[in-house]
């Protein structure tokens, strides 16, 4: 089976001087604030020390500014230059790592058309998430002909219902959601050919800037003059149930400021957040935890796939239900911080799980 992998890029360049490639250059300083020293960072990046330096100087020279501090006793650690130069890194990652993946998968189903002549592969249409990005790593190192194609919910359940994939994942928030918007999920699904596998348990909330600096308590703190935030896009299945919350707490969406500032992933949100260019967010609390953010929980969501029984029945679709009831994922899964995976792997009828909603 072919594998796919597409990385971002990016060069910088200061003034007239020539661009530097930042690959080499940002893994030194990631390395170097990790360690606290020069050779060690080298040594782990299989660099001399002799070769680190001049890549250290020659970057120094392009940008006008050092990247290093030295600290008798202490160690050296990143300018807030170089710093911000990681966070960039960090944010471009975050950013773009759902379209990339999407490429890649793409990618690999185009090949394995033009040797085997046909489609053999089990298409997935999901929302980006650290859960689901952990069940990838399983199947792709099983090699299980299931591709991944990044949707919301909507549009998943929508490319189920059109037959153009074969598995839809969805977000159901425990008492959040109107009955009106449920009802258009099941617009896409049917009670009698679909069943729903349970993936986990999540919590969305608030993330916000390490020790809450500005002292956000309260949703209704985001309409504070002084209080940056970053959304996520129109159309996510996390923008809509933070609208959602926005109406029920009576809440314009007009008077917080950057409602309109916007990222397409939870990991990006806090990013953003981390490199302090917003103050809060709205996101999982795992992104919280991997960006080193506060967090107030205050959304409890299952996440389901919602497949064709027909569909469940096939051997790639049992390896994976085999993957998400062994003990190693699911001890991944209760790892991530703010997943619950105590009914992972759980199949359910449609009618079942809509009416513990009360629709």
């Amino acid at each position: 089976m072919y594998k796919v992998s597409i990385e971002p890029h990016w060069r910088i360049a200061y003034g007239k001087k020539p661009s530097i490639d930042t690959a080499m250059l940002l893994r030194l300083l990631d390395a170097i604030q990790t360690e606290g020293a020069i050779l060690q960072a080298a040594k782990g990046l299989g660099l001399s020390y002799r070769h680190a330096w001049g890549l250290l100087r020659e970057a120094e020279s392009v940008f006008g500014t050092p990247l290093l501090e030295k600290h008798r006793g202490r160690g050296t650690t990143l300018t807030r230059f170089a710093t911000t130069l990681l966070w960039a890194e960090r944010r471009i990652a975050a950013r773009l790592s759902p379209t990339l993946e999407s490429l890649s998968s793409e990618l690999e189903t185009e090949l394995a058309k033009s040797v085997l002549g046909n489609n053999r592969t089990i298409r997935l249409c999901a929302s980006h998430g650290f859960a689901i990005s952990t069940l990838m790593e399983h199947i792709n190192r099983q090699e299980l002909p299931i591709k991944l194609r990044y949707q919301n919910s909507m549009e998943a359940l929508a490319t189920l219902a059109q037959g153009d994939c074969e598995i839809a994942g969805f977000h159901l928030p425990v008492d959040v959601y109107e009955d009106s918007v449920l009802q258009l999920y099941l617009r896409f699904l049917s009670r009698e050919e679909h069943c729903l596998i349970h993936l986990a348990n999540l919590k969305q909330g608030l993330l916000i800037a390490k020790g809450n600096p500005k002292r956000i308590l309260s949703f209704k703190d985001l309409t504070r003059g002084d209080i940056r935030f970053v959304n996520r896009q129109s159309g996510s299945s996390t923008r809509q149930v933070f609208e959602t919350l926005l109406l029920k707490n009576r809440i314009d969406s007009a008077s917080i400021n950057g409602f309109e500032t916007t990222e397409f992933t939870h990991a990006a949100v806090a990013a953003y957040i981390a490199s302090n260019m917003a103050d809060v967010g709205f996101g999982v609390e795992t992104a919280a935890h991997r960006f080193g953010l506060d967090f107030v929980p205050l959304v409890e969501e299952r996440y389901f796939f919602a497949i064709a029984r027909e569909t469940l029945e096939s051997k790639a679709m049992q390896e994976m239900l085999s993957i998400m009831r062994s003990d190693e994922f699911i001890h991944e899964i209760n790892q991530l911080g703010g997943y619950d995976a105590t009914e992972t792997g759980k199949i359910h009828a449609v009618s079942d799980v809509f009416r513990l909603v009360d629709v």
